[in-house]
Formats: C-alpha cells, sequence, structure tokens
C-alpha cells in the first residue's frame, strides 16, 4: 500500500490501448491509490483497440491538476483524439509544471507533445511517435523504462511490469 492517499489521474477514449489503461489502472489502485479515470464525459463506456470497454468515472473538464498526485496516460490511439482537447493539455501541463509525475506509454507521448513538455527530457515509446518526440525536443531512446526527473516512460504493453514499477517508486520517494 505504498500509494495510499495519493490520487492518480488517468484519461480515457475510444481506441485506448486496452492493457496500458487496465494494467497502471489495478496495479496502482492495489498499491492504495485512488483513480480517477477521466473521460470526455462520466460515466461514459469507451472502448479500447481490442475491444475492452471501459467506464469513465469523471469528466475531463471537471478535473483540476492540484487534486491529483500523478498523471499516467496509456497509449493507442486515443491520445491522438484527447490532445485536441485544451483541458487534457491544461491538466498535463500543470502537473508536470508542479513537478508531479507524468507517465506516458506507447503512443501517450502525443499528450506531452501537444502540452509542450518533452524538451530536453530523455524518454521512450513505441518507434512510431519517436521523430515526434525529437521534434518536439526530447532526446529518444530504446529502452522498457525511462525515468527522466519527473516523468516516467515505456514502449509498449511488454513493458508495463517496468513502467508500473517506475511510477510507484518515482511517486513514493
Amino acid at each position: 500500500m505504498k500509494m495510499k492517499g495519493m490520487r492518480v489521474l488517468m484519461f480515457v477514449e475510444n481506441v485506448f490501448e486496452d492493457m496500458e489503461l487496465l494494467y497502471p489502472y489495478y496495479r496502482l489502485i492495489e498499491e492504495g491509490a485512488e483513480v480517477v479515470v477521466a473521460g470526455p464525459e462520466s460515466g461514459t463506456v469507451y472502448t479500447g483497440k481490442n475491444g475492452y470497454p471501459f467506464r469513465s468515472t469523471a469528466a475531463i473538464a471537471n478535473q483540476q491538476a492540484k487534486d491529483f498526485d500523478l498523471l499516467v496516460i496509456a497509449g493507442g490511439f486515443a491520445p491522438d483524439k484527447l490532445r485536441r482537447d485544451p483541458k487534457v493539455l491544461e491538466l498535463t501541463r500543470k502537473i508536470h509544471e508542479a513537478g508531479k509525475v507524468v507517465a506516458h506509454i506507447c503512443h501517450a507521448g502525443w499528450i506531452p507533445i501537444s502540452a509542450g513538455i518533452m524538451k530536453g527530457f530523455t524518454c521512450t515509446s513505441t518507434p512510431g511517435i519517436k521523430d515526434d518526440l525529437i521534434n518536439a525536443g526530447a532526446t529518444w531512446v530504446d529502452k522498457d523504462v525511462v525515468v527522466d526527473r519527473n516523468q516516467v516512460s515505456s514502449r509498449k504493453p511488454d513493458d508495463l511490469p517496468a513502467f508500473c514499477r517506475a511510477i510507484i517508486d518515482l511517486a513514493t520517494v
């Protein structure tokens, strides 16, 4: 229960990567965290790339960065939709600027890119957005998990154990 009393924000939208949402969601709850999964609408069922449904627990528009200890962003193609929402970018930027953990896996790096917080950070991702991260000023490396200051990044679902361990370790320092 290393994360007892901590509040985690996650985003959800259709075509999220099923494992990249569900694995951290349950793993962080297992550590005692309260996990809020915010979508464009509260109580709406969003469907993952592989067909798994997930009902949002809150609306993105109603969230405040100050209410969370960290942000975990799942990949899939949902981040491409979510990064068009100014509130998603504001939450990501404010959580980052407060020095709180911002974790992103696979295609989730699109959101920190659009939030303008990647310059000068070393990270990883799916190779499909490597150029996007480099063009945003990040240094990209091919590793299962990268921790740079308050950011944690991973490449794919196979990296989820290392990703979650790094999130928990960094958030509970």
